[in-house]
């Protein structure tokens, strides 16, 4: 059963917050003698104006929301905050055309972090500090933030949340959504703040620490600079941020015990966290040894440069060092295999999430064991917990879709003649929410030179990947919208 008026109350107020963070890039704007009040104004009003509008249509005594409310909600809320998210850049005339503006603010609220702005150092602060602001919001998530800053959707919260985090189950912290969202965010603020304070004592100014650290929380690979991390040429910098990349894959519901339950015990009793860091280890040390092979770097150099890249690429940040489609071929596939892992679930990361993989690996494993012992029973296990079929299930059918539209992709782009391996890498870097991808296009700020179709076809990628599928290809089938 739908409730449209509470769709649309919610919806509304969601506009409104909007309103709110973009305000902040007024301040900016007006610190650094920008001239983009005009963009920021207008668009507030809008915003502000349809927010109201769709309140006061949606207004009644209903509070409840169901199943299907949350998925609706949740798919429009995404579409709508990128389009009025857009209107900044393209009101200011720094990104002229609509489709591109859309393709930004997409990239950003779904922390992607592919770009269609070729002179990055040409943007104004203020509008780069909204690039950054629409994918530090969409790290935890445009109806996250709602829940937590605007409880008031009675049972309906747990739908919401629900429908935005579609995936491997966490046990809650609290018995109240709400509560829960608040601690989550509670520790993504300050952990925010931290490495914003780290980097500035490392040397960046405190609007490139402020940005980058936002930017790493998110795992959105955002920089203020052209050159990325690389044009501070600071290995300190640079460790520090891989430090909070690993942070920001890490599940914040086990932080938010780890550090402010003083329990980091629970981190290292975790299933998932332990085959994420074995992945990260693997994946540094084969691609290490590949660099000190083939590259002329200093060991350390080595290190540092192939543990960076990784952890970008399997946190699906995107953030980088150097030019990795430069290296041999095998290496830059092996980092595409990361991209294709992910993190953790809980996290603020795209991609299968390694909870997924772990557990894909045990049911191969059990496969290999029925077949010799057609009769055993053999349970699929993550430590001392069982594995229902009902998960298996939901897993497989999430692994099909996900491997599905990364093919589907690559058909896509094969036919506007893009070469298999940059079709391959666009397409797996949009669905898992990286940002570069692959051969020509392994700058985040390549895709300026995409044809227009394709924009549009990698910001539904984009939404899909980090809405994981289900949320938003619901919406497409017929019985979703059946009474009953």
């Amino acid at each position: 059963m739908f409730h449209p008026k509470v769709i649309l109350r919610i919806i509304g107020l969601l506009l409104q917050l909007e309103a709110v963070f973009l305000a902040l890039c007024i301040g900016i704007s007006v610190y650094y003698g920008e001239n983009m009040m005009p963009a920021y104004l207008y668009t507030i009003a809008a915003l502000v104006g349809t927010g109201l509008l769709l309140t006061y249509i949606g207004y009644n005594k209903e509070r409840n929301i169901s199943r299907k409310d949350g998925y609706i909600v949740v798919t429009l809320c995404w579409i709508v905050y990128s389009l009025f998210g857009a209107m900044p850049y393209y009101i200011s005339g720094y990104i002229p055309s609509i489709t591109d503006a859309f393709f930004e603010t997409m990239a950003g609220f779904t922390t992607t972090g592919a770009s269609v702005v070729s002179d990055l150092d040409a943007l104004p602060r203020s509008l780069v500090f909204w690039r950054i602001m629409t994918q530090w919001i969409g790290g935890l998530g445009i109806v996250f933030f709602t829940v937590a800053v605007l409880p008031i959707f009675g049972l309906g919260d747990l739908h919401l949340f629900a429908a935005e985090t579609i995936g491997i189950a966490r046990a809650k912290l609290h018995p109240r959504i709400s509560v829960t969202a608040r601690w989550i965010m509670t520790i993504y603020v300050c952990l925010t703040i931290i490495e914003t304070i780290c980097l500035k004592l490392a040397g960046m100014g405190y609007f490139d620490a402020l940005c980058h650290a936002m930017s790493t929380m998110s795992t959105g690979g955002i920089s203020t600079k052209a050159g990325g991390i690389a044009a501070f040429n600071s290995p300190l910098i640079e460790y520090i941020i891989i430090a909070f990349m690993l942070m920001g894959g890490t599940s914040f519901s086990l932080l938010y015990l780890a550090i402010f339950k003083l329990r980091p015990g629970d981190l290292f009793r975790d299933q998932e966290f332990k085959s994420y860091l074995k992945m990260v280890a693997i994946f540094t040390v084969v691609i290490g040894i590949g660099l000190y092979i083939t590259e002329n770097m200093s060991a350390e150099g080595t290190v540092r440069t192939a543990l960076f890249q990784v952890v970008s690429v399997i946190t699906t940040t995107g953030f980088s060092t150097v030019n990795y489609s430069q290296w041999t071929p095998v290496l830059w596939l092996l980092l595409s295999a990361a991209m294709f892992v992910g993190a953790c679930s809980g996290s603020t990361t795209g991609a299968m999430k390694s909870i997924r993989v772990a557990i894909l690996g045990r049911v191969m494993q059990n496969e290999f064991k029925r077949i010799i012992h057609p009769n055993a029973v053999i349970p699929v296990r993550m430590g001392r917990s069982i594995i229902s079929e009902q998960i298996q299930s939901a897993i497989m059918a999430f692994t099909l879709l996900y491997v599905g539209m990364v093919i589907v992709g690559i058909f896509v782009n094969m036919c506007f003649g893009l070469n298999l391996v940059d079709a391959y890498g666009l397409s797996l870097s949009s669905v898992s929410n990286v940002g570069p991808g692959l051969g020509n296009y392994s700058s985040a700020n390549a895709m300026v030179t995409l044809p227009t179709p394709l924009k549009w076809f990698y910001c539904f990628q984009m939404l899909v990947g980090r809405l994981e599928f289900f949320a938003v290809l619901l919406l497409f089938t017929p019985v979703f919208w059946k009474r009953r």
